[in-house]
């Protein structure tokens, strides 16, 4: 199973991980708080990772079209809800509930 290394506000959570399973559930159920606010239906860019390594295959229309409404990002973000986990990877997460003092969100469909 492909490992995951999340950087975080506290700290750095490591786990593995079921091949297929979208990065933001894997996540969440490995302890990580990450904002999801729109479900993860590609909308609203809270679910975002930056990679630091690892493939997060192909970027979708959906993820592509939304990313570039935003000005604050580099070549290396990525929305975790759009990404099926394949390889190991190093992310850092850049949004969390408990540092924004909110609802995680609804939990993204599998």
């Amino acid at each position: 199973m492909p490992k995951i290394i999340a950087e975080t506000a506290n700290g750095q959570v490591a786990f593995e991980a079921e091949s297929g399973k979208k990065l933001v559930l894997a996540l969440e159920d490995n302890g990580v708080d990450i904002l999801h606010r729109c479900g993860g239906n590609a909308r609203c860019t809270t679910c975002r990772v930056e990679f630091i390594s690892g493939d997060p295959g192909a970027i979708g229309e959906a993820e592509a079209a939304i990313l570039s409404t935003k000005t604050d990002l580099n070549d290396h973000t990525r929305l975790s809800c759009q990404i099926r986990i394949a390889d190991d990877m190093h992310v850092k997460v850049i949004n969390q509930a408990s540092v924004a003092g909110i609802d995680a969100g609804t939990r993204p469909e599998a």
